[in-house]
This record gives C-alpha cells, structure tokens and sequence, in this order.
C-alpha cells in the first residue's frame, strides 16, 4: 500500500476534497466556521466518516466490526501505528462499493496528521469524541436486526454515542475559540447533546426504508413514528435553544448550526406530512437547500427570524405533538 506522504497544504487540500465527496451537507455547513475551526470540525467529520463507513459494511460481521473499530480508535490515540488499522480495515472492506470512502480510510494517516496539527485542547476534544462514539459503536454492531432496539432509552444512547457526542464536541470547540459562548452555554451543556441527538433522529428517520431493505432497524420496537417524530421535535426545540445561546458576532457558528438545525426540520416536517415511507420523497432537492443557504446568512443572527422560521417549517410536526 502507497501512504500518501506527508505535505501540510496538500492534506488540508485532500480534506477538502474528500469532504465534498463523502458528504455534500458537511462540505457546505463546515466553511461557514472560522477557519481554525473549519479545519479541526472538518477533520472531525472525517474520522467520524471512517467509524460510519465500518458501520455501513453489511458485508462485515458484529465482531469483524468491533475489531476494525477498536484498531481505528488505537490508531486515533496513536497507540498502534496507522497502517496497523489501515490495511486490515481495506483487505476487510474489499468488496465494499463506495469508492469514496475507501479513498478515505487509505488516507487515514493523512487525516490524523491534520488532527495533530490542531491545539492540544482541540485534540483532546476529538479524541475523547472518537473514543465514545467508537466504543458506542461497537457496543450496538451486535444489537444490529430487523426489530430494532429495545426500547427508547437505548435509542436515546444509541443517538447519543452517534451525534449527542458531536454536540459535546462542537461546544467544546467554540468554548475553545469563544470566551463569550463559554459564559452562555454554562449550565446549558444538555442542550448540545439534543442538539446532536435532533441530527441523528433525522437520518435515522429518513434512512428507515433503506435500512430496512438491508435488514436493520435503529428505532425502538413499540415506539410508533408518530412518537419519535414528537420525540425529534422536542430535540429541535432544544436545538433552538442551542443555537441562541451563541453570540450573534460568532456569525459563522450559528450559520453552521442553523443550517444543519433547519435542513432536519423541514426533513422531518416531510416525513411527518408523507403517508407513503420512501426514501426519496423525504430528500430535501438541491434548489431547497441551496434556498435556505441563503436564507441562513440573514437569519442565523437574528433570533425572531429563527423562531419564525421554526414554526412556520415544522407545521406538520407541531400538528403531531398536539394531536
């Protein structure tokens, strides 16, 4: 195996790159930060994107998967050398179809090497991230079915070790980089995982049809849609609340908070709205997004507009908490 060799502007260059390639979303949100945050939250995608990536492999079993995960996170905390989990993970990942993705684990040292390069107090933040998600993960590859999970406080962890974490993570950082946000969010900090947790109900609940055909199920059995949707919209709330707390002059980390906040509301408000479950007609298009972009750049600092914004978008999921 060629490791791509070490050059500093070449790395930030890939990780934009393969940004753009693995996730159109993340690749439009995480430049609205300050550029020291750009690169240790885009970086942070990127190592969150290799743990999804084994997730994904339905091809691997539980254990293969708590193998590669545990070798990742070693890797990460620089216990083992990277190629340690690099080559395993490809030989492990040869029949898997994303090209993308792939090109991304060979990088892997290439993505670490950028993360050594952030503070040491931003390290440490992505590192305890990776950690938990990392065993969160392999903790549930074995709680993989049909059925789905237990219960709701199992799907609320399940959330949590997912994206509530990234929550934690992202606060970390902007308290790193803004004294102020680190007054506001104090006695707060629940909110950054609801924050979080709102994200992955989203996907969990756009990605059901598609989950299903493979064979798996991350709801919990006995909970109806209508309830997690409720359950979701609760978490939006929060969100909101998340995302007032930091500083109107920190405009570019509310921008990217509130893109990503606004783009799961109306997702959910159409999965509330739909009696048919597909996949695509949950997928917000093009012209959507790129809509909201714009309309992010007036409204993230301006606290009545967002409020606005969130009720008049997530009608259909208002109508459901007061049914």
């Amino acid at each position: 195996m060629n490791t791509p060799k070490e050059n500093p502007n070449a790395d930030l260059a890939y990780q934009k790159t393969i940004l753009g390639s693995v996730s159109r979303t993340f690749a439009l949100t995480i430049p609205l930060l300050p550029p020291v945050m750009e690169k240790v939250v885009g970086n942070t995608y990127l190592l969150c994107r290799i743990v999804d990536t084994i997730e994904d492999a339905a091809e691997l079993s539980p254990s293969s998967k708590q193998t590669l995960s545990q070798l990742f996170l070693d890797a990460v905390l620089e216990k083992i050398p990277v190629d340690a989990f690099v080559e395993p993970c490809l030989l492990a990942l040869k029949n898997y179809t994303n090209q993308d993705e792939l090109d991304l684990i060979i990088h892997t040292p290439t993505v670490l090497r950028i993360l050594h390069t952030c503070s040491h107090s931003d390290q440490a933040a992505v590192s305890r991230c990776i950690s938990i998600m990392s065993n969160g993960m392999s903790h549930f590859h074995g709680k993989q079915n049909e059925v789905g999970l237990k219960d709701l406080n199992e799907f609320e962890e399940y959330c949590y070790v997912v994206a509530g974490v990234v929550g934690e993570l992202l606060t970390s950082i902007f308290c790193h980089h803004s004294p102020e946000f680190t007054k506001q969010i104090k006695n707060h900090e629940d909110l950054a995982i609801a924050f979080g947790q709102a994200l992955q109900m989203t996907n969990i609940l756009k990605d059901s049809p598609e989950d299903k055909a493979r064979g798996v199920s991350w709801k919990p059995v006995n909970i109806s849609q209508t309830e997690l949707l409720c359950i979701a919209y609760q978490k939006l709330e929060d969100s909101l609340r998340y995302i007032q707390l930091i500083p109107k002059q920190e405009k570019g980390m509310r921008q990217f908070c509130f893109l990503a906040f606004g783009l799961a509301g109306m997702t959910l408000s159409r999965i509330a709205s739909k009696k048919s479950i597909s996949k695509d007609k949950f997928k917000l298009s093009r012209k959507t997004v790129m809509a909201f972009y714009g309309f992010t750049k007036i409204a993230a600092t301006n606290d009545l507009m967002m409020k606005v914004f969130f009720q008049f978008s997530t009608g259909p999921l208002r109508k459901l908490t007061r049914s």
